[in-house]
């Protein structure tokens, strides 16, 4: 049984959006974690090394970071169309997406709204060829690997749900969004997200 160590309104509520899709059987652990805001903290029953979410637990291991949960589970269930197994012609455009999500996208998004990039003039430009690199790329197709959802698409689109301004005002994005998120398991992994009644901070 697949096990995902869960916080609502987290980075591990894309995991729940993962699971609904590729049609997995699993259970959740609802924990607390630390938040932004300063609540919360941590939670002896999560096995993430830091306390925080994604963690999933399988057959006694632990994994943990989303882009790691990602790779896992679609390469748990190969069949999936959000995956690319190996052998794949696109299996190698699949990792990349999901290792540049991890090492690119989001740390820069992240300096960027906070302010952090603005006395950082290499990080500055490593945000703006980020960002030219995935508008460049959604212009010329639907999603990032072609005409197909992955399950890297899944990683942009949560974040940006999350947080539009991760990626500069684009119709390009804007369209993106739409398409991505236009799904049954979305709407599913929603409603699944919220803390059970009993579950309390």
């Amino acid at each position: 049984m697949l096990t995902l160590i869960h916080a609502p309104l987290s980075r591990s509520s894309r995991i729940i959006w993962l699971l609904e899709e590729i049609g997995a059987e699993y259970e959740i652990r609802y924990v607390n974690i630390r938040r932004w805001d300063g609540s919360g903290g941590p939670d002896e029953n999560n096995p993430h090394p830091h306390k925080q979410v994604p963690a999933l637990l399988h057959n006694g291991a632990v994994i943990w970071e989303s882009a790691a949960v990602v790779q896992y589970l679609t390469d748990l269930y190969p069949n999936a169309s959000l995956g690319r197994p190996p052998g794949h012609p696109d299996r190698g455009a699949y990792l990349s997406w999901l290792a540049y999500y991890a090492g690119v996208i989001e740390p820069t998004a992240l300096a960027h709204i906070s302010g952090v990039t603005v006395n950082n003039p290499a990080l500055a430009r490593l945000y703006s060829e980020m960002c030219t690199h995935v508008i460049g790329v959604l212009s010329r197709q639907t999603f990032l690997l072609g005409e197909t959802m992955s399950a890297a698409d899944l990683l942009l689109a949560s974040a940006l749900q999350w947080m539009r301004k991760i990626l500069p005002e684009s119709e390009v994005i804007d369209r993106y969004i739409r398409v991505t998120t236009d799904r049954a398991a979305l709407q599913r992994a929603r409603e699944i997200d919220s803390k059970p009644s009993g579950f309390h901070d």
